[in-house]
């Protein structure tokens, strides 16, 4: 693979990332650019759905590399982050070496404890990778707190250091981008090891364009009311607000319906799309779906 070189200033950031259908402001693309100059990974905090992820898949498409995700979950560790040691390629070599009578027990340890014998997960694999990739660990909130202490070699050394072997180090760093959605505060250790960046919802015109990419041919009246009416439903006092991902999630399915505006039965049949939590869902249907309704179709017409 022929890695590309990466953007050399704030505005190509900018438009090569736009150039991927990826509309980000330029603050983001201040904080891409310096992590990649720098040399620093990107600490991504935002709520769900604002495009932290897909900001690491657009990257890795940008720079021709590939792109290694470590998704993040409670009971992450070490062997599934990391490394594991292949305990069965292990048991053979024991059991070939005593059927050989093989003496040399030192060699044998060294054998048993060679690189050869690691199987690499995301995080090895991204530090030994010989292409430069992208290393995506994603909502590092979900994992348990000790394992951020894990990370701290990895995100300041570029290195991981396995006891039996030493310290593996990453020839060239992977380009790194950390996410969370913040469901719990990660410590500052791991942040200062970070460039950090707080990824907020869009402002209705950088929504309307990011709608309009993703969902080439919509209609131009809907695709203002679906903008109009997500940007104001997130005033409203909900569990879960929609990210972006449910905005374009939400006008394809309507496109799907053959919708060409917005309508009562159209919003009330599709909450479902938009929200995820039903005690939103029935708050939307008590009278405020209507209200946002009727304020958008003021404001843009199209009824």
């Amino acid at each position: 693979m022929q890695q590309q070189a990466f953007p050399v200033s704030v505005d190509e950031v900018l438009t090569t990332l736009a150039a991927h259908d990826y509309v980000c402001d330029r603050r983001l693309a201040t904080a891409l650019f310096l992590a990649l100059r720098l040399e620093r990974p990107l600490f991504l905090e935002g709520e769900a759905g604002v495009g932290k992820t897909e900001l690491a898949k657009t990257l890795a498409a940008v720079l021709s590399a590939p792109l290694i995700r470590l998704q993040c979950y409670e009971g992450l560790d070490i062997a599934q982050a990391a490394y594991e040691w292949n305990v069965g390629r292990q048991l053979v070599s024991i059991r070939l070496a005593e059927a050989l009578h093989d003496a040399d027990r030192s060699h044998l340890e060294r054998s048993l404890y060679s690189r050869d014998m690691l199987i690499e997960r995301p995080l090895l694999a991204a530090l030994s990778s010989p292409v430069r990739p992208v290393l995506l660990i994603d909502e590092l909130d979900r994992a348990d707190e000790p394992f951020e202490a894990f990370l701290l070699e990895v995100l300041a050394e570029n290195q991981i250091t396995i006891p039996e072997l030493g310290a593996i180090r990453a020839q060239r760093p992977p380009y790194v981008i950390v996410t969370s959605n913040r469901t719990r505060e990660i410590h500052d250790a791991l942040k200062r090891r970070c460039l950090y960046h707080w990824v907020d919802f869009p402002d209705a015109e950088r929504e309307l364009e990011i709608v309009r990419r993703r969902v080439p041919g919509i209609d131009q009246v809907l695709s203002q009311q679906v903008v109009a009416f997500v940007q104001r439903m997130r005033g409203v006092d909900l569990f879960k607000q929609p990210g972006v991902a449910e905005t374009i999630d939400w006008t394809n399915a309507l496109v799907a319906l053959d919708r060409m505006r917005l309508d009562p039965d159209s919003v009330r049949d599709t909450l479902g799309v938009l929200l995820k939590y039903q005690e939103d869902i029935e708050r939307m249907q008590g009278g405020e779906a209507q209200r946002i309704l009727d304020e958008v179709r003021a404001a843009i017409g199209g009824a």
